[in-house]
């Protein structure tokens, strides 16, 4: 490892040639017979799969994968680049015209394109099986109805009416595009059969995609709206309201996965949010829920609605943006046809009520819509103008909005079955002419799979009670908490909540008694001024800081912090970050509503384990039971990088890393948290070497072990980590965890812990169903690492938690690299114990638990940054830079209080 790290630097840091070359040295001949490309270091791949596990009781399930039958076909897909051009040579842009062209090339030409089925991809690549019989081949396509947006509008001298009897003349005289298609690439169909034989080449990704690109080309072709491998169709019967002018839209997810079976269709039931269509005024006043269209906000709906497609008439048009003056104001020069030089100027409004003859009642006063070019616009009052169906919204959803999206989409088990299969049907994809000429049919019915259910792991409680949790669930009542702290000079913090607060002390303090957490009578209860409550919430957290330093003897060691809203209070962030960065405070937050026993009860398990303590734990993990965590010092490592919301490329996105401590324990643990380029995935302060030291995550991870677990180095470090789709594993296995070996190596050059990395996905498409019909959801424990996984790579699913609402989702694991030998059972035992060390709840999470931790210190940490002056601290002006453009703020640390705490729980 060490040469190899040398090795790397010698190429990355060149030495300066001497000055002179000495006479008596003869210049050595470069040999060429060396691939100057060959890399120094061996890349390392996903590790193939040792065996299956055997553990767990043994169950019987479905899964929403449907076998597909391919016959053995040598022949060979071509791939061919797409160049799309206007007689002038200016090229062809804009969406869905692409597919216009090349269905009607197809038509045209037919024979001169040998009679083949074309899988088209929108864009710029096209597949044929086979090759095409022209060694030249350039086409000219005539359409009729070009999309009005991509021809040039009518200026702003013309008259609306004018240009779109001009647009209507267009559109209907035609245009002329240049079709030219560029062989690039040759990929024989056989890879597919080797892919599912665990042979991968480097040909089966591309292969699979051709699949894709036909399935996406068959959804096109039904009108649907295509969001990667998911489509949507119109269907009224799919849409559900969420509020503010955004609907939910139900479609499903179509693509061919290589699996152990063989080639197999995994479908699910896929929701995208997309604009209320119909009138645009009805869609602004809900968007920003307002009464009337006089009340509207129209710098904020001209952002809202540019880009977003609408209907005038039968005529579809893009809009750019709204007219700077209302309709009944806003001129324009209307030259009269046959008229010569007589031209009149004239409002919108007049135009359309004297000129058009169309009765306008309630445009006169508003903004008119502008659908041309960005010095000719072209006006239309906005009461004419319709959102067209099926256009994505993209920005961000609001809480409420978010909650009304997940209820609304979930479906019971035997609901989503049905809801598959009847999407199978209407797929039709037998009937598919490109599908049918790959030799592919698809079975109707769900594969079977082999499942095994594996024990629940016991846990320790207070006063040495051991418990059995049942069905993935447990709860407190009657016991103690494993090991519970005392909550001492702390006080109580109130921005403007209505609450019994006297009430709620003394609750606390009586709940705290029963679970054997020590609660003292608060130092104080400090009160926000009603003066304060329309101040920026950072001025707000400041006064009250001033309240409490006045009045307070000295630190305190915790905070209550009751606010008044759920879930988006903007006082949460700069109060977290007062606390937790400059004072060291422990600190919980929250939003009395419905106080009740089970609720104190929550509250004293996240204040319990942010002060130290431990709620419940894994009965062996003081033992050698664990024998994969206790035969050698162990660090569990959980990564994960929170993005913005889409489109906010001047939010850095936020990587935390947590780590295990008091090694043999595996229920304790710290996050360390860093900024870095928006939306960048791979995390790059692992290993941060500066002169002579090194500021990166690691290290600091590394040290805190060694501190707090007697003294003892890691010899073997598990790493978790959650975010990253299948094209990124290499990144992972090779930029990430060098980082982390740099990192260990940069401690002590001689010591060489062994590694184990594990990739968990939730976002994927895999579902289970209990077999016989069962409603319910699969037992909590269920792990499936046959059938449908990965037909060489090591991987399995595990749905460790009890699905009460919906569908479960099982966790995807992958296992990259496993120097450290565990056993598929072992590592599978280990990941499913990890899903009940979670402090936070009294039941089995979907994830192992230092997954959700980083998930947790991310996102809370992140809001330290959100009110920030953004001029000094983004990425990027107007956030339009590319990701890692320009030098990212950097979050305040922790204090060296709370540092080591659990802060994020």
């Amino acid at each position: 490892m060490e040469n190899q790290n040398s090795a790397k630097e010698e190429v990355d840091e060149l030495p300066l040639p001497p000055p002179v070359v000495p006479s008596n040295v003869a210049p050595i001949k470069v040999q060429n017979d060396i691939p100057s490309s060959e890399p120094l270091k061996k890349k390392r791949v996903p590790m193939s799969r040792p065996g299956f596990a055997r553990k767990g009781q043994p169950i019987s399930l479905l899964t929403n994968h449907f076998k597909v039958s391919t016959r053995n076909v040598d022949d060979f897909f071509f791939h061919y680049s797409v160049n799309l051009k206007y007689e002038d040579d200016r090229p062809v842009d804009g969406k869905g015209i692409g597919r216009k062209v090349v269905d009607k090339m197809q038509q045209t030409y037919d024979t001169e394109l040998g009679k083949k089925g074309l899988a088209y991809d929108g864009e710029k690549t096209l597949f044929t099986i086979g090759p095409l019989p022209q060694i030249k081949n350039e086409f000219t396509v005539i359409l009729d109805d070009m999309p009005s947006k991509r021809n040039g509008s009518p200026g702003g001298n013309d008259s609306p009416g004018e240009g779109e009897r001009k647009r209507a003349r267009r559109s209907y005289n035609a245009k002329t595009i240049k079709v030219e298609l560029s062989f690039a690439a040759k990929i024989p169909m056989q890879s597919i059969a080797l892919a599912l034989k665990g042979q991968e080449t480097e040909n089966t990704q591309e292969a699979l995609r051709v699949l894709d690109i036909i399935l996406r080309q068959h959804a096109a072709k039904q009108g649907c709206l295509l969001v990667r491998q998911s489509f949507f169709h119109d269907k009224p019967s799919n849409y559900t309201d969420l509020g503010g002018g955004v609907m939910g839209c139900r479609g499903f997810h179509s693509s061919f996965r290589p699996v152990q079976g063989g080639l197999s269709l995994n479908i699910d039931v896929s929701t995208t949010m997309i604009v209320r269509p119909g009138p645009v005024v009805d869609f602004l006043i809900a968007n920003q829920n307002v009464r009337d269209p006089f009340q509207i906000d129209w710098a904020k709906g001209k952002r809202m609605l540019k880009n977003l497609r609408v209907k005038v008439g039968n005529l579809e048009y893009k809009i750019v943006g709204l007219s700077d003056l209302p309709c009944d104001q806003q001129m324009f020069t209307l030259r009269q046809k046959g008229d010569g030089d007589n031209a009149m100027e004239i409002t919108v409004h007049e135009y359309f009520v004297r000129h058009r003859g169309i009765p306008l009642s309630y445009s006169g006063g508003l903004p008119c819509i502008n659908v041309g070019k960005p010095k000719r616009p072209t006006y239309f009052p906005i009461e004419l103008c319709n959102l067209v169906s099926l256009q994505r919204y993209t920005k961000a959803l609001t809480v409420i909005q978010r909650s009304a999206l997940v209820e609304k989409s979930r479906q019971k088990p035997q609901e989503r079955m049905s809801s598959l299969n009847n999407a199978l049907k209407y797929s039709n994809y037998d009937a598919d002419p490109m599908l049918k000429a790959c030799g592919i049919s698809i079975n109707t019915n769900f594969t079977q799979v082999d499942g095994r259910v594996l024990q629940a792991p016991k846990l320790k409680v207070g006063n040495g009670e051991d418990f059995l949790p049942r069905n993935g669930r447990w709860n407190f009542n009657n016991k103690k908490l494993m090991a519970p702290t005392k909550v001492e000079r702390w006080a109580v913090v109130n921005f403007s909540a209505r609450c019994d607060i006297n009430n709620l002390i003394r609750d606390l303090i009586k709940c705290g008694n029963m679970k054997g957490v020590l609660v003292e009578q608060p130092f104080d209860v400090f009160e926000e001024s009603p003066s304060m409550r329309r101040a920026p919430p950072p001025t707000r957290v400041d006064d009250m800081f001033e309240q409490i330093r006045t009045k307070l003897p000295g630190v305190p060691k915790f905070l209550l912090c009751l606010l008044s809203e759920r879930k988006n209070s903007d006082v949460y962030g700069p109060w977290k970050r007062k606390c937790l960065a400059e004072f060291g405070i422990v600190t919980q937050c929250i939003a009395p509503i419905r106080v009740n026993d089970q609720y104190l009860t929550n509250v004293l398990l996240k204040i319990n384990a942010k002060l130290g303590g431990l709620n419940s734990q894994l009965q062996i993990e003081n033992t050698p039971a664990i024998p994969i965590i206790s035969r050698a010092a162990t660090i569990i490592l959980g990564m994960d990088v929170s993005h913005g919301s889409p489109g906010r490329s001047d939010v850095p996105s936020i990587a935390a890393v947590v780590s295990s401590r008091q090694w043999p324990l595996i229920s304790k643990y710290r996050a360390s948290v860093r900024t870095q380029s928006s939306k960048v995935e791979m995390i790059d302060s692992l290993f941060k070497p500066t002169a002579e030291d090194d500021d990166g995550i690691i290290r600091e991870l590394l040290i805190d072990f060694y501190t707090s677990s007697g003294k003892r180095k890691p010899d073997q470090i598990i790493i978790f980590r959650d975010g990253v789709s299948e094209s990124q594993f290499n990144q992972v296995l090779n930029i990430e965890l060098d980082k982390i070996i740099e990192a260990c190596k940069f401690l002590d050059e001689q010591w060489s812990p062994k590694l184990t990395l594990m990739i968990a996905q939730k976002n994927h498409h895999t579902k289970f169903f209990q077999s016989g019909g069962s409603p319910d959801n699969v037992p909590p424990g269920t792990v499936v690492d046959k059938q449908v996984c990965h037909p060489k790579n090591y991987d399995f699913y595990m749905c460790s938690h009890a699905g009460m609402i919906g569908t479960s989702r099982p966790t995807h694991y992958h296992v990259l690299l496993d120097e450290n030998g565990f056993s598929p059972d072992d590592l599978q035992e280990l990941v499913h114990s990890l899903s009940y060390v979670y402090q936070r709840s009294t039941t089995a999470i979907s994830v192992v638990a230092p997954i959700c931790y980083a998930h947790l210190a991310a996102a809370q940490v992140g809001q330290f940054m959100k009110f920030e002056d953004k001029s000094e601290t983004s990425s990027s002006q107007g956030g339009m830079t590319a990701a890692g453009a320009a030098p990212v703020p950097e979050l305040p640390r922790l204090h060296e209080n709370v540092r080591s705490s659990m802060f994020f729980c």
